[in-house]
């Protein structure tokens, strides 16, 4: 009975107008995906030995970007110290640069004193003034609760009820920071959490991007809530219709959907 009373208004979504004509760059692009570049720079390899030190105590042989590159290639491959060393050898032997290699030892002691540079802290952590604006990033994933049951499981072979969780995620677009979270039980609509997430951020909201799950009347409001000028991009489903208000006032929503019907 609803979708009749809806039908005179109801919006339908035509189907895509533009498709991929250009395979070969298509193709060629998705093998370029897995391609490994690596270059130094002259300015890191100017910066790669440690200045001399004017205090007294040992002159330190490696500059802190050395250990710090040595240290991200470990965490983005996933190595071990002494195949770190190992990996580092080779990139300056492949680049025939004349480098000193830091060894494994070393890595390991430096790596406890080494300062990190961090990104730009996103105005969603941030309340300074000159910050920009943040785009948010939402979505939700399911963790699964493992306990004493797993080991019951293991050793006598008896049937237990899994339990889920819920975690909801905003995610800064520019640095990949989680800049809000929240935890709920798996039966929380992920729409229900947005004006949740929305309030654990201090800064000034630019774009607020979800998926489908979220093209509801509460997240366009919670959003317009908490800033009336941030852009909502949600696509809206295959039934989406127009407000009441779509000819006098439309909405961001209403928006969205003339702007498809027309352009597709």
């Amino acid at each position: 009975m609803p979708f009749k009373a809806n039908a005179a208004r109801r919006h339908h979504i035509p189907r895509q107008k533009r498709r991929v004509t250009n395979w070969s760059v298509y193709n060629t692009s998705l093998r370029q995906r897995g391609s490994l570049t690596l270059w130094f720079s002259e300015e890191a390899i100017a910066g790669w030995r440690a200045a001399p030190r004017t205090t007294r105590g040992g002159q330190p042989w490696y500059a802190p970007l050395a250990i710090l590159t040595a240290l991200t290639l470990k965490a983005v491959f996933r190595l071990a110290l002494r195949q770190t060393e190992g990996l580092i050898a080779s990139i300056i032997d492949l680049l025939d640069l004349s480098l000193a290699v830091p060894t494994f030892s070393t890595l390991s002691r430096r790596a406890e004193t080494v300062e990190v540079p961090r990104p730009r802290t996103s105005s969603g952590m941030d309340n300074d003034a000159d910050s920009e604006p943040l785009h948010l990033l939402v979505d939700s994933t399911g963790l699964k609760l493992c306990g004493a049951g797993e080991w019951l499981v293991e050793k006598h072979g008896t049937k237990r009820r899994r339990s889920w969780r819920k975690l909801h995620i905003g995610v800064d677009a520019s640095t990949g920071e989680i800049v809000a979270a929240t935890l709920t039980t798996k039966d929380v609509d992920d729409a229900s959490e947005a004006g949740a997430l929305l309030e654990q951020m201090e800064g000034a909201l630019a774009s607020f991007t979800a998926d489908g799950a979220y093209d509801q009347d509460s997240v366009y409001d919670a959003v317009a809530g908490r800033d009336p000028a941030a852009a909502v991009i949600v696509p809206p489903r295959a039934t989406a219709a127009l407000s009441e208000t779509a000819e006098t006032a439309p909405t961001q929503r209403d928006r969205h959907l003339q702007g498809i019907a027309e352009k597709g």
